[in-house]
């Protein structure tokens, strides 16, 4: 159990993982930090050209089959779209429904 606590502590710090309550019972582990799947999402919508899609489009568009994104966790890329919004490059609009979240990028 040492052992394990160890690595969990190791994932924490390298920011590969993140408590998701606070007494530390639930852990998300992630892919890649957050910060990383920023630069990805980035990378990505510089390379198709999406300056504005749906957040859902960014999940499961027909852009992002077979890449990193088909499928991403919602929260995950809602803190990445954040963490995006925070430094300027995006923008986080609301629709009518959970499905007509976009974003608009600002690369």
């Amino acid at each position: 159990m040492k052992q394990r606590k160890c690595s969990l502590q190791l994932l924490l710090v390298k920011g590969r993982a993140e408590w998701i309550d606070k007494s530390h019972k639930k852990c998300l582990i992630l892919w890649l930090r957050i910060q990383d799947w920023a630069n990805y999402i980035l990378d990505f919508v510089k390379e198709n050209g999406l300056e504005v899609t749906t957040i859902e489009d960014i999940r499961s568009g027909i852009e992002t089959h077979g890449t990193e994104l088909a499928g991403i966790d919602r929260g995950v890329l809602m803190r990445a779209l954040r963490l995006l919004e925070q430094k300027g490059k995006a923008v986080i609009f609301k629709g009518s429904s959970a499905d007509d979240e976009g974003v608009k990028f600002s690369v």
